[in-house]
């Protein structure tokens, strides 16, 4: 049997679900658009993609871990949910009621609340009622083209995530509080300069606000929520703003200051102006500075620093990305950070990338985030971002930001704080770069 789904589509719908690969169980248009034939084919299998397709170009569908029956009774799925595609991007919507998930029932397919049913009454239909569990509308799911001409299920697989040797060394049970220490104490090369300046540049939702939180909070001895986080579709983060984390409610600043830009964006003329980044390099950008997509800064906006020093400029740059979302980046975000990458290049600015949201990747690390370089998938996906960023491996580092959390976990803290003694680390072949230039000029 042939799969509908093109390549991206299928990619799209394993990333939402980690590193597993989907069976194809049933296809109506060979098996029978039926009840029995459906049950016949993947009665307790689980976990189960579904997929309808129409006349309209619509792909939708719905996932459940819970095993198909002919119970007719309804089941409980915390994890269930809807979705459809917009172009190549999955839409996706969570069930709203879990003990109403899935339902059972003989003489139809997939049948998911009382929102969505696919073959439903054993025809080539569509029973389709927003609200019902699952929130959505009928335009967006399938178009209001209720006549199928595929439907097809798939059982989830999962795939071997373990290596049985990391295959990078962390020392987590001693490591956390040298960590602390070496970034408490550390002092650029570059007398000139008190505090690392560190830009985070990355899409919109990737985590950049967030990974400040993290360290904040790191440092704070409890969650924090300092820059405004969260996941929506446009940035959150509107100025170009500084951020200094303090060594407890009271403490002296820590020797590095994050800089936050807004998100970057796909389409033209959204999100982070790519001429801006220049400025921002430069240190011409003063801090809470108001981006606007539709122009990029110029020597006469408000608070143009004409001349800045050292301290001023950017040390190094780090990119944010999405671990759940590398393998379906748009090819034109793709393009903007590669062009951004060029810039940096060209000024010789260390580049780092951090590769967050780990533990929704990998069920591995989920289960336990000291699994994060024993995981055969994550490894593959800082592969794929070091290729696709044009930057070696050994300049990717993956974290997990606080973002659900109440309190402190001592190995997501030392994987953040990792990050920052790369940071730190970066930021010093900055200066002695600087340095070797200015001794070559005197000789």
């Amino acid at each position: 049997m042939n799969s509908m789904l093109t390549r991206s589509q299928h990619g799209t719908i394993c990333s939402q679900l980690g590193r597993v690969k989907l069976q194809l169980l049933y296809k109506a248009s060979i098996h029978g658009f039926t009840g029995p034939a459906f049950h016949q084919r993947c009665d307790n299998r689980c976990p189960t993609v579904s997929v309808g397709y129409n006349a309209s170009g619509y792909v939708f569908g719905g996932y459940t871990k819970q095993p198909f029956s002919q119970s007719e009774a309804y089941v409980n799925d915390d994890q269930a949910f809807l979705f459809t595609f917009s172009g190549e991007k999955l839409l996706k919507y969570p069930v709203t009621g879990s003990g109403n998930a899935v339902r059972m029932v003989a003489n139809s397919g997939p049948y998911f609340g009382e929102a969505l049913v696919l073959v439903n009454g054993s025809k080539a239909v569509v029973h389709s009622a927003p609200g019902n569990f699952y929130n959505f509308t009928a335009a967006d799911m399938h178009g209001n083209d209720l006549t199928l001409t595929e439907c097809e299920v798939y059982q989830v697989e999962g795939e071997s995530h373990s290596i049985e040797r990391p295959w990078r060394i962390i020392h987590w049970e001693s490591v956390k509080n040298e960590l602390k220490e070496s970034i408490k104490i550390y002092q650029p090369t570059d007398s000139s300069v008190s505090q690392a300046r560190v830009l985070l540049i990355g899409p919109v939702g990737a985590g950049k606000s967030s990974f400040f939180n993290s360290i904040n909070s790191v440092f704070r001895g409890h969650v924090t929520s300092q820059a405004m986080a969260g996941c929506f579709t446009a940035s959150l983060t509107r100025h170009f703003r500084t951020y200094s984390v303090k060594d407890g409610r009271k403490g002296k600043p820590l020797p590095i200051i994050f800089c936050d830009t807004m998100g970057l964006e796909e389409s033209t003329g959204a999100g982070l102006d790519i001429e801006d980044i220049s400025s921002i390099l430069k240190g011409h950008l003063p801090d809470r500075y108001q981006f606007n997509p539709s122009a990029s800064l110029d020597s006469d906006s408000s608070g143009y620093l004409k001349s800045p020093e050292l301290k001023d400029k950017i040390h190094c740059v780090t990119y944010v990305i999405d671990a759940c979302k590398v393998s379906i980046m748009p090819p034109k975000l793709e393009e903007k950070l590669n062009a951004i990458r060029r810039k940096v290049n060209l000024m010789g600015i260390p580049q780092l990338v951090l590769l967050t949201k780990v533990d929704e990747a990998c069920p591995l690390v989920k289960e336990d985030v000291k699994n994060i370089y024993k995981s055969s998938y994550i490894k593959e996906m800082m592969q794929e971002v070091s290729a696709r960023l044009g930057v070696p491996l050994s300049c990717v580092v993956p974290v997990k930001n606080y973002s659900e959390e109440l309190e402190l976990d001592p190995d997501c803290t030392t994987l953040l704080l990792s990050a920052i003694i790369q940071m730190l680390r970066f930021t010093d072949n900055y200066f002695d770069d600087i340095s070797d230039k200015f001794s070559n000029i005197e000789v």
